[in-house]
């Protein structure tokens, strides 16, 4: 296998390059990496100790990639079709500023704020911190999730009328969000969690979204 794609599946941005790949239809190879500690050898191959890290074989054996926007972007020029990043100049732009703002402020906010606070202690068999979840959810996300929800308001996809990398971006987040936090409101956020729904159950996110679901279990109640 040429391809392999190194991180675990509940990460939002192993999610995302997980994604890009079975929407190219490539054919990979996932290899777990626990980085609790990370391992010796996988800090060699990721300068910023994050994952995912993407190998290509076919380049050749020492032919890594970090950080999943330079993936998604490699695998964009070595898969053109189907396309992922919009042909205009400008939605091109607005993708590129939709997933990086999902991958930056977005991801912040749900990974510090509410899945760490879930996910970290249920692993360590205790109590999660509902407090820290609340205030998550009710002083920090609204702000992020009622502009993404402005930007999605009476569209099918982010940008223009075809399914993009900004699609893949925020929904790789907001699966997150309601993988340990349970549906968004749809009453205040009826878009972003309609457009939630209806990715999350496109074949390229199923497997990904089953087995975080099998892995953490039920939501937390709040």
């Amino acid at each position: 296998m040429d391809l392999i794609l190194y991180g675990l599946q509940l990460s939002p941005f192993v999610r995302k390059v997980e994604v890009t790949l079975r929407e190219k239809g490539a054919e990979f190879e996932l290899e777990p990496v626990n980085i609790m500690p990370m391992p010796d050898w996988f800090k060699e191959i990721s300068p910023a100790r994050r994952i995912p890290v993407l190998r290509d074989r076919s380049v050749g054996e020492d032919a890594t990639l970090s950080d999943s926007s330079a993936i998604c972007a490699y695998l964009e020029r070595k898969f053109p079709e189907p396309a992922l990043y919009p042909k205009g100049d400008f939605d091109y732009g607005r993708a590129i500023w939709l997933e990086e703002f999902a991958d930056s402020d977005l991801a912040g906010r749900i990974g510090l704020g509410l899945f760490r606070p879930i996910l970290m202690a249920r692993m360590q068999k205790k109590e999660p911190d509902l407090d820290a979840v609340r205030k998550t959810m009710n002083e920090q996300l609204p702000r992020l999730l009622d502009y993404f929800e402005g930007e999605i308001a009476g569209r099918e996809f982010f940008v223009g009328d075809a399914f993009s990398i900004a699609d893949i971006a925020v929904a790789s987040q907001t699966i997150n969000l309601e993988l340990v936090a349970g549906k968004l409101d749809a009453a205040r956020w009826p878009q972003l969690a309609a457009f939630t729904d209806r990715i999350q159950a496109r074949a390229s996110f199923v497997e990904n979204v089953a087995i975080g679901r099998k892995i953490i279990g039920d939501p937390v109640q709040l």
